[in-house]
């Protein structure tokens, strides 16, 4: 919107200040018509994150009582562009963008000093931009740049075992970054690791969210740490985990003790990384669904709002299914283990049978030494003393496998519980997402 279609709007909306609007019109195309704008050629810039407020400065030097002019804050790239005017000793805001209206505001007791700078309240990504200060009494034009950016720290978490390299896969992701981040994944030196390109991907509102993959082998202390870093804002954010040697598969042994040591503590680390994501996000969320049933009360929210808290909570199912079939998948491998242990059990079984038969036939023979000679009696005394060491032997087995076999059942049932969590938190998303859905046909229904 011009200034010209500025000064006309105000005529047309308010029949009752007509003299005051041709005033504002007469006098702000004059000045555009006299001299050239000073623009700095360097634009310095305001760094924020969302919800702060902000200072936008803007000073007349030397010092001149601008409150009884008529300076402008404006935003070239929107339409209307007018931030926030000044004009007959007051605000005008008759024609100020809606996006802005209640959150700007001057500092009045310093305009006699000269002293225009804007106070911009709850910064949004909607905020950035480059805004203009101009002052049409000294024909001069101040630019500043208004950057509002957002972070969240990483979550990692353990996404399974690579076998041609005997490593660990680490996955790491961080969600509403604004500008565009980078992703490092650094070794327990603080070395950067080869993870290859983190894949980036902007909601509609153009907040980023990264994620990257990398396989580790085992080194010295297994420290790895995942950095998300924005150098425009300055800002880092960075988790720290620690494989456990047991982590690691040894190609030159593969018994089964080995895997189900393997099993278990991944399968724990993946259940204590996903309660602390899931802890997080639930206070996310719970903040952010009291923030919009204070928005609700006050008639403030919006479509783009429902509409982005809809694609948050796809995601979020999203997450949740890959986690669901990870642990189904796990919970298959567990089962397997199981059948195996359980047929272990009963081959041992039948061996300590058959070295119970074979030890009753010795002793029976045993019982009879006063017919042999002595030769062949020590010979079978030799014997029954073998088959019981071998039946000792077995018989603790067995009980080992046993033990192995009610552990894997105690894991498989806490598999199956969480599962049966993601679930539940599955539904409550569905659910929540088909309020959101009610809601948009209603807003749409109402216009």
């Amino acid at each position: 919107m011009s200034l010209k279609s500025f000064c006309v709007s105000k005529m047309i909306h308010n029949g009752d200040g007509f003299i005051s609007g041709l005033f504002l019109s007469i006098f702000i195309l004059i000045h555009l018509n006299e001299g050239q704008s000073l623009e700095a050629d360097l634009s310095p810039t305001i760094r924020a994150m969302p919800g702060e407020d902000v200072v936008l400065p803007c000073h007349v030097d030397p010092p001149l009582d601008l409150s009884q002019f008529t300076v402008e804050w404006g935003r070239p790239d929107l339409k209307p562009r007018f931030v926030h005017v000044w004009h007959n000793q007051k605000e005008y805001l008759a024609d100020q963008n809606k996006v802005f209206k209640g959150r700007t505001s001057l500092f009045n007791d310093k305009l006699k000093d000269g002293n225009f700078s804007l106070k911009l309240s709850d910064v949004r990504h909607s905020d950035n931009g480059r805004y203009r200060c101009y002052n049409p009494k000294e024909k001069t034009e101040y630019f500043i740049g208004l950057l509002v950016g957002s972070v969240s720290s990483p979550g990692i978490s353990l996404s399974g075992l690579d076998k041609s390299s005997a490593g660990v896969k680490l996955d790491c992701s961080a969600a509403g970054w604004y500008p565009e981040p980078e992703l490092f994944w650094l070794d327990g030196d603080g070395n950067i690791m080869s993870a290859g390109p983190a894949e980036k991907s902007p909601d509609p509102d153009g907040v980023y969210t990264v994620s990257s993959r990398v396989t580790v082998e085992k080194r010295n202390y297994n420290n790895f740490t995942c950095r998300v870093q924005q150098r425009d804002i300055n800002q880092s954010r960075e988790t720290h985990i620690h494989v456990p040697d047991d982590f690691f598969m040894n190609e030159s042994s593969c018994s089964v003790s080995i895997s189900f040591n393997v099993i278990l503590v991944v399968m724990f680390v993946l259940g204590v990384t996903f309660l602390i994501w899931m802890k997080q996000q639930n206070q996310k969320k719970k903040k952010k669904l009291t923030k919009k049933i204070n928005e609700e009360q006050k008639n403030l929210i919006t479509a783009a709002k429902l509409e982005e808290e809809q694609e948050k909570s796809k995601k979020e199912q999203k997450i949740i299914d890959q986690q669901i079939n990870a642990l189904k998948e796990m919970s298959e491998e567990l089962n397997m283990q199981k059948k195996l242990f359980d047929d272990q059990t009963v081959e041992t079984a039948k061996m300590i049978d058959e070295d119970e038969k074979k030890f009753k036939a010795v002793d029976e023979e045993v019982n009879q030494t006063g017919n042999m000679t002595e030769k062949k009696a020590q010979g079978y005394l030799k014997l029954k003393e073998i088959i019981t060491e071998s039946k000792e032997k077995l018989t603790k087995r067995k009980q080992g496998q046993q033990e192995v076999g009610f552990m894997t059942d105690k894991l498989i049932k806490r598999t199956n519980d969480e599962i049966n969590k993601l679930e539940e938190r599955k539904q409550e998303i569905e659910n929540h997402l088909k309020e959101i859905n009610k809601q948009l046909d209603q807003k749409e229904t109402q216009e």
